[in-house]
């Protein structure tokens, strides 16, 4: 199995930056792809951004170009650095690991707080 621990949320301001971290304990045969997910209240869990064992990396139109995800298969761990934060990028962001057979392995989630 494949346990996915999120970290580096925090509050910051508008135009601040933050870098999120997932750990996923397990064989890195078991994570084909790592990505990241939000949710803020009252709204769905929306896609953020995506990045596959090979390096192709994908992200959602309303933060591309500002997030960069990556990833360190050494260390097991997924990055998402966050640049040029909006308050509308507030929300519990999640870590996602894709493994065989259509498996995915979700983590806890970490606050993401944008505000002055």
């Amino acid at each position: 199995q494949v346990h996915p621990v999120e970290s580096g949320g925090g509050l910051v301001q508008p135009g601040g930056s933050l870098r999120l971290s997932c750990a996923a304990s397990g064989s890195i045969f078991s994570m084909y792809a790592m990505g990241w997910y939000r949710q803020a209240p009252g709204k769905q869990r929306e896609f953020v951004a995506l990045i596959t064992r090979a390096g192709m990396t994908n992200y959602a139109g309303s933060v591309k170009g500002r997030f960069t995800i990556s990833r360190d298969d050494v260390k097991n761990t997924a990055y998402l650095q966050m640049n040029s934060l909006k308050p509308e990028d507030t929300a519990v962001y999640y870590c996602k690991v894709s493994g065989p057979a259509s498996v995915e392995y979700w983590g806890q989630g970490t606050q993401v707080t944008v505000s002055s």
